[in-house]
Formats: C-alpha cells, sequence, structure tokens
C-alpha cells in the first residue's frame, strides 16, 4: 500500500456534544469532526486551535499517515494491515476513514518507528 506522512502537527479536540462546531475547525486540510451522545471530538492541524479556547479534553502532538489513492468500498482490511503491525511494536493509532481512503495518526515522537514498521510490513511511504 501507499502512504504518505502529512507535514502537519495535529491536534485532537473533545468538546461537549452540545456545543456547536467551532468556526476554527471550518479551515482547509485535513479535519475530522464526529458527533456522538457523549461527545463533539475533532482532529484538526494543531495550528487551527484557538490559544485560549477551553475544551473538555485536548491531545497534541501527533502525526498523520496518509493512504494514498481512492480505496474501493469492496476492499477489506486495509486499517488492518496498517493498524497490526504498530500494534504489535507498540505504537498506538486514532484512525479516521473518509469516503475515499484512510489516516492514520500516530504520536509525533512514534512517526519514525512507524514508517519503519509499517515498510517492514511491506507498505511504502511517498514524498
Amino acid at each position: 500500500m501507499q502512504l504518505k506522512i502529512l507535514d502537519t502537527a495535529f491536534s485532537i479536540v473533545k468538546l461537549l456534544p452540545s456545543e456547536p462546531v467551532p468556526a476554527w475547525a471550518m479551515g482547509g486540510g485535513l479535519i475530522s469532526i464526529t458527533r456522538t451522545d457523549e461527545e463533539l471530538s475533532i482532529v484538526c492541524p494543531s495550528d487551527c486551535l484557538p490559544v485560549d479556547a477551553e475544551f473538555k479534553g485536548v491531545e497534541h502532538g501527533w502525526a498523520c499517515i496518509k493512504v494514498e489513492g481512492v480505496l474501493d468500498f469492496s476492499l477489506t482490511g486495509i486499517v488492518a494491515s496498517l493498524a497490526n503491525p504498530l500494534a504489535d511494536n507498540g505504537i498506538s493509532i486514532f484512525a479516521i476513514s473518509t469516503f475515499n481512503t484512510d489516516y492514520l495518526l500516530v504520536r509525533s515522537r512514534d512517526i519514525e518507528k512507524a514508517k519503519a514498521v509499517l515498510e517492514r510490513a511491506g507498505h511504502t511511504f511517498s514524498g
């Protein structure tokens, strides 16, 4: 599988489920917004976050690996082929799937190790 490490630092933010989607979460690039009965969860570039914002929870220091190309819905095991080798090597992930493709966030401190692990598992990186 062809992968790409995005050149952006990411944060994962937790807000109350009743809160509106904030304006800062409507910028460009990769932004994922998910609302459940328990939370409003936003993944966004760290530089989108206002300095004075109040969050229910926030995790900084994430890097993102993108699966290149458009994935057909009939494909199976894409995320597993990435997540399993990382888990076997003690690397935590935060996975995002979109209509077109999949993204894996890993701690920035683990990105080089994650790249090496995924290359050993047969994946290649562009860029």
